[in-house]
């Protein structure tokens, strides 16, 4: 019988193994699969971006719904090769900036009347998950140099 010692190794072991990799191909399928919603016009969060894409240039704002969908597949597909990280990630980062702007645009959309910054509509609590994101990111980021094994993990 194995103590809890060896199970928790065992246990740890699987986790350093497929833990980035699983990282890297939830954000692909996340990115790619919410982002190219924007284009075909089904998004859910196509009115939250509409309301806060006014003040951008050049574009209406149902072309800038287009270019962040297709932004947003980008980061995914960056995502799943290893050498495309770096990519990945400040694409992330430029777009992560834009994702907390209706926090600060539109409170009277991202959180409940009078209950500011603690009560948090459906919409808030979307855009603030996304600090997990940020996190996983990080982590992820942190293997481009080679400390912990960004290729798929030998059996």
């Amino acid at each position: 019988m194995m103590t809890f010692n060896e199970i928790d190794q065992k246990i740890s072991t699987f986790m350093e193994r497929w833990g980035i990799l699983a990282v890297r191909v939830s954000f692909g399928i996340i990115f790619i699969w919410f982002g190219i919603l924007k284009p075909m016009g089904i998004s859910a969060a196509e009115s939250l971006v509409l309301a806060t894409v006014p003040w951008l240039p050049v574009f209406e704002g149902q072309t800038w719904v287009a270019i962040i969908g297709w932004w947003e597949v980008l980061i995914g597909i960056a995502f799943l090769f290893p050498q495309l990280i770096r990519v990945a990630i400040g694409l992330l980062a430029l777009q992560m900036v834009g994702t907390f702007m209706p926090l600060l645009f539109l409170p009277e959309v991202t959180f409940q009347p009078g209950k500011i910054p603690f009560g948090p509509t459906m919409e808030g609590q979307y855009i603030i998950k996304n600090l997990m994101i940020i996190s996983a990111a990080l982590v992820v980021g942190g293997t481009v140099r080679g400390k912990i094994s960004v290729e798929t993990p030998q059996k």
